[in-house]
């Protein structure tokens, strides 16, 4: 039967094992529930923290490139623009070119008329024909002028429009780049959130074959399954490594508490080489109050030293967190002497790392229990000579506190006849002094002063007398 109390109440109740056991059951599964239950809310929130994250990336990215081939698209534009408004500008140009290099001729032919005029009619004849004839080549020179610049403005029109054509082609490439940008990042996308999808289902089935695992595993069971693990992987290496070792669980727990394992090696002679105190502790992830390595520290040491093993090693899968534990064989001998802290991993490293160290020391061990086996009879001279000298200082100390005692008797004694002797001088001397004051007493000092008795003496003297 187990007793309960009651946290609000404080009554105990009794349970048998059965309900014991379903309330365990409740409570377990209750934790368990909430814990997976939170676990899958952060599953799929981060699932759609992941898909947002990855609609928003692909959305700038293509918002980015649209952005870029618009700006191309407008900068190619104004290049379009400036050409043509440049071809216009030549076209006026040379329009305007033309026109004032006429007009300045025919002004200057007309001002050399003007004053060949005032001549005479022949030189004006002359003048007229020449110039009739410079006005024809003029004329001739205006209507070639005239084709050229049709021919320099087709060539203009000819070349603009290849470049026109040009940019618009790029544009079209521009576009059609942009299109199959868009296709690739959109197949990209489908991809990502496939794979996405393809991770979260795998994490899903992990969670539920974890939820289903530990529905089947309790804290006992979990201990007992790093146990088996140690054990089994000891096993494999016992007839190699370890042919003269003892490794066994820890039955004995006459001192109130039992470690797990130990492990014990002796050489041929019979001598320890060495012995490791083992404690194994594993914790269900959905066990809401998580266990620290050092709580078990003091427990461990306290076995170490009650089985009398030189070390202390404990085998952890606590604080899965923690680079420290995680980093290998972890020496905390600044909490205990001689311990150390390993994942399951380094579970037969730190065996053979300690076995090795112990046989290396081996050698100065048979040294020195040679050097103690020559020092036997010395040390039992010692002994006894030392005994000797305890035991006459002893009686030499016993009979020197009865001697003091003696002198201190006698010193009383001296002291207790001085003063009988200063009381006996005393009482002589009140003697003698009585004794003076006797002889002093006379029957006229008795009746100084005192007239009835002197005449009471007086009579008695009177009687005498008579």
């Amino acid at each position: 039967m187990n007793q309960i109390k009651c946290p609000n109440c404080k009554e105990v109740f009794k349970v048998d094992e059965s309900g014991f056991a379903e309330i365990v059951k409740q409570i377990r599964d209750d934790s368990f529930n909430t814990e997976v239950n939170n676990r899958l809310a952060i599953a799929k929130k981060e699932k759609e923290d992941a898909i947002k994250l990855a609609e928003s990336e692909t959305r700038n990215s293509v918002q980015k490139e649209i952005a870029d081939k618009e700006k191309e698209v407008t900068e190619l534009k104004m290049k379009i623009q400036n050409a043509e408004s440049e071809k216009e500008n030549a076209v006026k140009l040379a329009e305007a070119n033309t026109k004032n290099t006429l007009q300045e001729k025919i002004a200057k032919i007309e001002k050399e008329f003007t004053e060949y005029k005032a001549n005479s009619e022949q030189a004006l004849t002359k003048q007229i024909s020449a110039k009739d004839l410079e006005i024809t080549e003029l004329q001739s020179k205006v209507s070639n002028a005239e084709t050229a610049k049709q021919l320099a403005i087709t060539e203009s029109l000819k070349i603009v429009e290849k470049e026109r054509d040009d940019l618009k082609n790029i544009v079209n490439n521009k576009d059609t780049e942009k299109e199959l940008l868009e296709k690739s990042l959109n197949e990209k996308h489908s991809t990502e959130l496939k794979t996405k999808d393809d991770i979260i289902k795998m994490k899903d089935e992990e969670i539920a074959l974890r939820k289903d695992m530990k529905m089947k595993l309790s804290t006992k069971m979990l201990g007992e399954t790093l146990e088996l693990h140690c054990e089994a992987e000891f096993n494999k290496i016992r007839t190699t490594a370890f042919p003269n070792a003892y490794f066994g669980k820890d039955n004995d727990s006459s001192s109130g508490t039992k470690g797990d394992f130990i492990f014990r090696e002796t050489d041929a002679m019979g001598n320890e080489i060495i012995s490791i105190m083992f404690e194994m502790k594993n914790e269900n992830d959905a066990t809401t109050t998580k266990k620290r390595n050092e709580d078990f520290f003091m427990k461990l040491d306290k076995d170490r030293s009650t089985k009398k093993c030189e070390y202390a090693v404990l085998v952890t899968l606590l604080e899965s967190d923690s680079e420290l534990y995680s980093a290998g064989i972890v020496d905390v001998s600044y909490h205990f002497p001689k311990m150390y802290v390993v994942r399951p991993q380094f579970f037969i490293p730190i065996i053979s790392f300690l076995r090795n160290a112990a046989l290396n020391s081996m050698k100065y061990k048979a040294e020195l229990a040679l050097v103690k086996n020559q020092n036997v009879d010395i040390t039992n001279f010692e002994d006894k000579m030392n005994a000797f000298k305890d035991g006459f200082a002893r009686n030499y100390d016993l009979a020197s506190r009865k001697f003091k005692t003696a002198i201190d008797e006698i010193d009383k004694t001296i002291k207790h006849l001085q003063k009988t002797k200063d009381a006996l001088l005393s009482s002589e001397n009140n003697l003698r002094l009585a004794n003076n004051k006797a002889e002093d007493l006379t029957i006229k000092r008795l009746t100084r002063g005192n007239p009835t008795m002197k005449a009471k003496f007086d009579s008695l003297e009177d009687n005498e007398n008579e």
